[in-house]
């Protein structure tokens, strides 16, 4: 009972404190709310079904491309991928291209447990926008691209830093990942001090600590 009436305070303070704001202010907050539950929906950078996904859209690639695309550190990366060797869904050989790195190719199994994940996901992105209608989508779609892009140009700075300190996330598309291959290189970027309780903007390594207390 105790729960449920701190529940509704809760709430309740919540929704007085998003009328009290202007209109950038709401915006601000869906944005914010919209992205959380975002993330407890999504697969996670780094997870086994993201991974059988990426293989699928992708086809046999090397170990070290996979980890650039997922946006996660090689040690992260080589645990997931000998996790899904040793059931079966995928195999690593040799690379003849770069001897220095392995293909990751999905296995039979694999690949019949990619389109199942891939369709979960299809279905669950289109269960995320089913209150709209195709228009509203596609006005949707051209002011987040429009907001999205002045963001990127009016924040590139703090973008940088970010990625800098914690890792760049992997690429959106096939170009965005050419260009972060061909240019923005690591010299150009601060380092993280690994101060997470006082950063500013904390990754998911800085959050985590934070919430542990440590």
């Amino acid at each position: 009972m105790r729960h449920n009436e701190n529940y509704e305070k809760h709430a309740a303070q919540r929704r007085a404190h998003y009328e009290r704001e202007d209109t950038n202010g709401k915006l601000v907050i869906n944005l914010r709310d919209i992205s959380h539950t975002m993330r407890d929906l999504s697969e996670g950078r780094g997870s086994q079904k993201r991974i059988l996904i990426l293989l699928l859209e992708t086809g046999p690639i090397t170990q070290r491309e996979l980890t650039e695309r997922l946006g996660i550190q090689p040690g992260s990366a080589s645990e997931v991928v000998a996790k899904l060797e040793n059931a079966g869904l995928l195999i690593r050989t040799e690379s003849e291209a770069d001897r220095r790195t392995v293909d990751v190719t999905l296995t039979g199994e694999g690949e019949s447990q990619a389109k199942e994940a891939k369709s979960q996901r299809d279905g669950r992105h289109g269960e995320m926008f089913a209150a709209l209608s195709e228009k509203e989508k596609s006005q949707l779609l051209g002011l987040l691209e429009k907001v999205n892009r002045d963001w990127e140009s009016r924040y590139a700075q703090q973008r940088r830093h970010h990625h800098g300190r914690h890792g760049a996330h992997g690429p959106h598309s096939e170009l965005e990942g050419r260009e972060r291959r061909h240019g923005d290189s690591a010299e150009d970027r601060p380092h993280c001090n690994h101060d997470c309780p006082n950063c500013p903007n904390p990754c998911g390594k800085g959050r985590a600590l934070r919430e542990s207390g440590r």
